[in-house]
């Protein structure tokens, strides 16, 4: 090299080293023509399906999230799976595991390996994180020889989806799910087996590897077949397949989309549906989807002790009953004071009798009237007393008088007709 270009080299060099790196050649999942199905979120978070015309061809933030499952792993470790291989499943189990939202209220993971026999490794109540799941997945260790796969599936139908062993039940709403990974053909029979797991509930994948039998693949896994049956040529690549059960797995947030027609509130479900729900003071109408104001009043959950009363901006308020006042909370009555009130009418004293009950009382000195309101001086009182009492004794000395002199004339007249008839009768007694 000439001496010359040396000396340029060395002075460019500090700058090459701050250029970004060349991108690296696409893998096979970003090549043209083919379709990544899923891309990982971080800290193990769902997926998001990718959307063209978007940035980053992926959705808004929420819209894909992984759907709650009972779900088994049904694993091959015939001897025909060597140890680096079967490390290879390890890994595609422990990668799936990594998309999925782990948890006693979200989805449950069980793994049962066989070969000619079938050992449970664990429950799906056994393991509620992801840690302890993935730790417990690279302890599995290969069995023996043979494939079992219709012993598998039935002990899995038998053990592993079982309520006791921490599937949840079918009000529950949550799917079950049994994904099994195989290289070989079957040593017995799996069609009548497979059936009668897919008839109970269990949706079933075939994953194929290498020298697996295609047909038993199909006889095993659930419709439609060319979304639950999955071949690779080797353990090698059987990692990539992840990503197809992610998008598998992945139920779309209706509420992110915002196409939910929800008035007020949109709530997800665990279902991979959602519902919809109303504001405090309102009600959920028939649609499911609208709202109307609650009738408080009428629903009784006003909490007036008294009388409950709708107003017209769709609230309410409490009032009582007459007598009573409404207390400082807006809701509870007491007795109202007719005394307090200022209403009785009484002049002088109102006194309370109970609830909406007085009478009426004087200062010293006074006495009520007979209207039972108003009050007099007790020595006005008397004074009138007096003046009707000598009132009376006049109009009764005026009565005697007249009876007297009356009496008086009727003597009178009686003495001279007594006189009368005494000179009658001595003038016949001398005749």
């Amino acid at each position: 090299m000439p001496r010359h270009l040396s000396g340029l080299l060395l002075l460019l060099w500090p700058l090459l080293l701050l250029l970004p790196p060349t991108p690296a050649a696409p893998g096979p999942l970003a090549r043209p023509g083919l379709r990544r199905l899923g891309t990982r979120g971080p800290g193990g978070s769902p997926g998001r399906r990718p959307v063209s015309g978007q940035p980053g061809g992926a959705r808004g933030a929420g819209v894909c999230r992984s759907r709650p499952l009972d779900l088994v792993f049904i694993i091959d470790s015939s001897r025909s799976v060597r140890p680096l291989e079967f490390t290879k499943v390890k890994t595609f189990v422990s990668q799936i595991i990594d998309t999925l939202d782990i948890g006693a209220a979200d989805t449950r993971v069980a793994v049962v390996n066989y070969a000619s026999t079938v050992k449970i490794e664990f429950h799906l109540q056994t393991h509620s994180d992801k840690q302890s799941l993935k730790q417990a997945v690279a302890r599995i260790t290969p069995l023996s020889t043979g494939t079992m796969s219709g012993l598998a599936i039935q002990t899995a139908m038998d053990e592993a989806f079982t309520v006791e062993a921490g599937a949840r039940g079918p009000t529950s709403n949550i799917p079950k799910v049994a994904i099994i990974v195989t290289d070989g053909r079957p040593q017995d029979q799996v069609n009548e087996v497979a059936a009668r797991a897919r008839a109970s509930g269990i949706e079933l994948y075939a994953v194929g590897v290498d020298r697996a039998d295609m047909e038993s693949l199909k006889m095993i896994a659930s419709e439609p077949l060319d979304e639950h049956v999955f071949y690779v040529e080797t353990y090698g690549v059987i990692e990539k397949l992840s990503s197809r059960f992610q998008e598998t797995f992945c139920a779309i947030d209706k509420c992110a989309l915002n196409t939910h027609g929800c008035e007020h509130i949109c709530v997800n479900d665990r279902t991979g549906s959602y519902h919809c729900e109303c504001y405090e003071g309102y009600t959920l109408n028939q649609d499911r989807k609208t709202c109307s104001a609650q009738d408080q009043c009428a629903f009784g959950t006003h909490g007036c002790q008294h009388i409950c009363v709708n107003d017209r901006d769709r609230s309410h308020h409490c009032e009582c009953y007459e007598g009573y006042t409404l207390n400082a909370d807006n809701k509870t009555c007491s007795v109202r004071s007719e005394c307090a009130g200022g209403s009785h009418g009484c002049q002088h004293l109102c006194v309370d009798d109970g609830p909406a009950a007085y009478h009426c009382d004087c200062f010293p000195g006074y006495t009520l009237n007979e209207d039972r309101r108003t009050c007099a001086a007790i020595e006005e009182a008397r004074r009138l007393v007096s003046t009707e009492d000598a009132c009376g004794c006049e109009a009764t000395l005026a009565f005697q008088e007249r009876v007297s002199s009356y009496l008086q004339r009727l003597n009178a007249k009686l003495d001279d007709i007594l006189g009368k008839l005494q000179a009658d009768a001595y003038g016949q007694i001398h005749r």
